[in-house]
């Protein structure tokens, strides 16, 4: 059986929301890395009998490896080392070679603020520089230094203590793996390959008829743990395996394939937004945007894949429909017969993108994404789309879509670059 981890993120500012937890989610892809079952992930506030209870908690679960991050500052808040000393039931001592370099760490950062007290600054950090019996020290990327804290009787589990500050615990991760102490709390670590399959146009409860169909059907299904996931309008299959289950998933990505072959469009894991950047790449094109309700969000997102923006050439934001017309050149008459949120809009705002922009493809979006705005006819959530490249060629599509602004905004722009990656790879119109 692999060896099992628990993470505790500690802070009060990431358990009362005012932080978001970016180090829960970073040590969980290293721990699968390294072929490491996570078990949990927990977070508590800076409050030492609820730390305490969370490393017990984990302890019970039968971990053998506990990451922390946070907790590690010169402030009487930072209580996370205290609690896991008095945990694994071994003495904290002041190491004098540690609160040495320390102290070089703080004269260099103190020499930009010349009236404060240096002497006073050391003795409050001086807190950092103890260090729990048997414990090794990892180096630290700011002012805190680690620690690899293994039980004292050696029953129970290893507890690797990180900074909180995202950078320093990056930093530091690649340190702490070389230790002999951590290497032996993983000792037991399998080789887990995890794959991801991308679909776009079905619902997620499709994909639990087709999973449930797998699972009567494929020999040695039960070695694959699936989980599916809605994420922007998109549906994630993620299939984590051993070695051994290797041929199970091969067969149920192939299954998959056969049974939504109109709507699977990504085996690799690979985005749609790098997709479409790779294919702009590989005809040499350039795209143009002509957005309203999305509001710039899909040119955005067309630069976010690295090296993407240098095929973005640009476009309008045109909220208004006297933007529409001066911006675009939508005729005034189209918009007063159609409406601002109509097909022929879409195609209009498209078309007067790549007259006005040196480019060779573009993307427009026009909508009602509330709240209010709405009419009988055209709900909040309605949104047309239009692809066009300069040879005519076109994909447009117009729907409802449910959700809050920020929802419809955020899909739109989801089928946006599906209609792109369609149009660049000369398909055919979408099924859905």
């Amino acid at each position: 059986m692999s060896t099992r981890a628990g993470i505790v993120v500690t802070g009060t500012e990431v358990l009362t929301g005012r932080v978001r937890d970016r180090n829960g989610p970073w040590l969980s892809d290293r721990l699968r890395e390294l072929g490491v079952d996570l078990a949990h992930i927990t977070i508590c506030g800076d409050r030492p009998q609820d730390m305490e209870a969370q490393l017990r908690f984990l302890a019970d679960q039968g971990v053998g490896l506990i990451v922390t991050s946070g907790g590690l500052g010169p402030t009487a808040d930072d209580i996370t080392l205290e609690v896991v000393a008095r945990f694994a039931g071994r003495p904290l001592a002041l190491d004098g070679a540690l609160e040495g370099r320390i102290a070089d760490i703080l004269e260099s950062l103190t020499r930009r603020w010349r009236k404060l007290d240096f002497e006073a600054v050391r003795a409050a950090n001086r807190k950092q520089a103890l260090v729990p019996e048997g414990a090794t020290i990892i180096e630290p990327a700011g002012t805190a230094p680690g620690m690899i804290v293994p039980p004292m009787d050696g029953s129970g589990p290893t507890v690797v203590v990180l900074p909180g500050p995202p950078r320093e615990l990056h930093a530091m991760w690649e340190q702490a793996m070389a230790t002999d102490a951590f290497r032996a709390a993983v000792e037991g670590a399998t080789a887990y390959r995890q794959e991801m399959l991308r679909l776009f146009g079905i619902p997620e409860s499709e994909i639990a008829v087709t999973l449930h169909g797998a699972q009567e059907r494929i020999a040695g299904f039960e070695e694959l743990e699936i989980t599916t996931c809605l994420r922007r309008g998109e549906v994630e299959v993620v299939v984590r395996h051993e070695p051994s289950g290797e041929a199970a998933w091969k067969e149920l990505k192939a299954f998959i394939a056969e049974r939504h072959s109109a709507t699977l469009f990504s085996t690799d894991g690979s985005t749609v937004d790098r997709q479409v950047a790779d294919l702009l790449v590989r005809r040499g094109w350039k795209v143009a945007t002509a957005e309203s309700c999305t509001g710039g969000l899909m040119g955005a997102r067309l630069t976010e894949p690295p090296g993407a923006s240098a095929y973005v050439a640009g476009g309008a934001v045109a909220y208004a429909n006297e933007a529409k017309v001066a911006l675009l050149g939508v005729p005034a008459q189209l918009i007063e017969v159609c409406g601002a949120v109509s097909p022929q809009v879409a195609e209009a705002m498209a078309a007067g993108a790549l007259e006005r922009v040196p480019a060779d493809v573009a993307i427009a979006i026009t909508g009602v994404a509330g709240p209010g705005g709405g009419s009988e006819d055209k709900p909040v959530g309605t949104v047309c789309w239009c692809a066009l490249d300069a040879d005519g060629t076109t994909i447009a599509r117009t729907t409802e879509m449910p959700g809050d602004r920020d929802e419809i905004r955020d899909r739109s722009t989801t089928v946006g670059m599906h209609l792109l990656r369609r149009l660049l790879r000369g398909e055919e119109r979408p099924v859905w």
